[in-house]
């Protein structure tokens, strides 16, 4: 767990492309660990799942960085600072882009490589859970607006119309997906894949508003995907159930887990006054007020967005229903219920303050990315 969370905060504080590759590996290992030995019956085939993605993303992240430390200088170089200003010939940056690209689009993940996510979610402890929905997805997003974005800027003005149809696909195929799945976590896991399409949109407008956008959905999914699979994880500790049409009635024996339950459910499907809602707006701000697509093309891909935000509370609300109402659990007499206890419920008010305050006042982290989003702007597009 340590060498997991080393790695990830390595990752997001380096300096130079060569530490970011090694921290980038340095995550697996622990994740694959963790997910083999204290998963469900299928752990070892989600794990090795799971390991063959990433480390197959992993071979094209490093022909990226070689190619980008070996190209046009006599002395090979991965400072960030000095990369970002380094031009490329318009072949090679599109080259070196799509590599970049797939081994992020593995960790984000983005369709078609995003398979990995459900069977992991669905198997791993809820703990594991946990720090993947809230910390290893994001290292694909910030992967994407690090590098691809401001390394490679021309690339990214060329494929950012195909990152706004595949974001636009991604959150109506997630949505649409999660709501046939019995799993609770794996629908969960769904739903954080429909909500990276937001991200998608975001990064793909290249616009001040939509990059803020993006980065606001980042954190904001952080803690309430972690929220919800906490949830999920608590709520199987206590019935032993994990299938949703095997539940229901939760929410009588067990008021405190319901009304958390909902709060996060309210927070994912952006209820407003909340940071989904905050954050997936400014995203649809950011593609509206984007110069570079015509105006019918926004409206096309905004119209898509808006059936996945109606999808969104479809599969949300079912999953409520299915687990908390009805009389269907209590033929079950041999199961012992109790609520949340005071550690439990510490953890997740801790989680739910910031969702409602970033959704309040939206600002507070807004002004720790608008800076760096309009030097990366002003600097390449």
């Amino acid at each position: 767990m340590l060498a997991m969370y080393s790695g990830q905060i390595g990752l997001f504080s380096s300096r130079d492309l060569l530490l970011f590759f090694l921290m980038w590996e340095l995550e697996l290992i622990p994740v694959y660990l963790l997910v083999s030995m204290w998963g469900g019956k299928k752990r070892l085939y989600s794990a090795t799942k799971f390991i063959l993605y990433t480390a197959g993303g992993s071979v094209f992240l490093l022909m990226g960085v070689l190619g980008i430390g070996l190209y046009g200088s006599n002395e090979p170089t991965l400072n960030f600072e000095i990369l970002a200003n380094q031009p490329y010939p318009v072949g090679l940056e599109i080259l070196l882009y799509i590599g970049f690209f797939i081994a992020f689009a593995v960790k984000l993940p983005i369709i078609p490589l995003h398979t990995w996510l459900p069977d992991t979610h669905g198997e791993a402890h809820y703990s594991t859970c946990m720090l993947l929905a809230g910390i290893l997805l994001k290292m694909g997003a910030y992967g994407l607006v690090r590098i691809n974005m401001e390394l490679f800027p021309n690339a990214h003005s060329i494929f950012s119309p195909w990152l706004m149809i595949v974001g636009a696909m991604q959150i109506i195929y997630a949505a649409s997906t999660s709501l046939g799945q019995r799993n609770l976590k794996k629908r969960i896991a769904y739903s954080s894949v429909s909500h990276m399409g937001f991200i998608i949109i975001g990064i793909g407008s290249i616009t001040d508003m939509g990059l803020n956008g993006a980065l606001l959905q980042i954190i904001s999914h952080g803690f309430i995907g972690a929220a919800l699979f906490f949830l999920a994880g608590t709520t199987y500790d206590r019935i032993r159930l994990v299938y949703l049409d095997e539940m229901g009635g939760i929410a009588i024996p067990m008021p405190k887990i319901f009304t958390m339950f909902s709060s996060f459910s309210m927070a994912s499907l952006a209820l407003p006054g909340m940071s989904g809602f905050i954050a997936e707006l400014i995203v649809f701000f950011g593609l509206l007020t984007s110069p570079k697509y015509f105006l019918m093309t926004k409206l096309l891909i905004t119209f898509v967005m808006a059936i996945g935000i109606i999808l969104t509370p479809i599969y949300l609300l079912s999953m409520l229903r299915q687990m908390f109402y009805g009389y269907k659990i209590f033929n079950v007499p041999t199961y012992y219920f109790f609520d949340s206890g005071p550690r439990e419920l510490f953890i997740l008010i801790s989680i739910f303050l910031p969702v409602l305050g970033i959704g309040m006042y939206p600002d507070f982290v807004l002004s720790l990315s608008v800076e760096k989003v309009e030097v990366i702007l002003s600097n390449s597009f």
